[in-house]
């Protein structure tokens, strides 16, 4: 019979939470497409969160700490992504949409950004005991990059870009803006 080895004390730190959050996205866009999304392993620090040309949808959360993401798509990811998420539900091809402007694009990438920081959530909480609470996400198509923070009580967030990429090698991004995050545990833990 094997003994089983105690929990030790846990220390999350923001890094811990843009991972989980990255895995997150790329889980729930790879099964909702029914097709492999990857994302770099290396995160960029970057000046600030912008929403950018073609797509751009964002989602603010608070609870335990406060953050935004935002996801970037080009019009080619969007697409990609937007025409096999339909194909995966049964939407004949005929019936897609052929332009990224067209709601049903938006409100679909909007409903998956929905899913991807459910997802995140539920992550977060079993892997950490950390809660947050999202707010409906929102998505723009835009022609002009437009800057977007968080009016709260951050001094200094952290601010990342991941880059993520879809079968076909459409490149979509991730941007994270979090406050100084450092979780320690006070008495070890087992993680769901």
């Amino acid at each position: 019979m094997k003994e089983k080895k105690p929990a030790e004390p846990v220390a999350v730190t923001a890094e811990d939470i843009f991972r989980i959050l990255a895995l997150s996205v790329q889980s729930v866009l790879s099964s909702a497409i029914n097709d492999a999304i990857t994302f770099s392993p290396v995160v960029q620090t970057i000046e600030k969160t912008c929403l950018k040309p073609d797509i751009g949808c964002f989602v603010l959360f608070g609870g335990d700490f406060t953050g935004l993401v935002v996801l970037n798509f080009s019009d080619e990811s969007a697409m990609e992504i937007y025409r096999k998420y339909m194909a995966v539900m049964g939407m004949p091809e005929n019936e897609l949409s052929c332009s990224y402007t067209a709601d049903e694009v938006a409100n679909s990438l909007g409903e998956l950004m929905n899913q991807c920081i459910g997802r995140f959530r539920v992550d977060l909480e079993k892997r950490t005991k950390i809660f947050v609470s999202q707010n409906q996400p929102k998505m723009l198509v835009i022609s002009e990059s437009v800057s977007i923070a968080i009016e709260t009580s951050i001094e200094k967030p952290q601010l990342r870009k991941i880059s993520f990429k879809t079968a076909n090698g459409n490149r979509f991004h991730m941007e994270v803006a979090l406050g100084k995050i450092n979780f320690y545990s006070l008495f070890p833990f087992e993680q769901a």
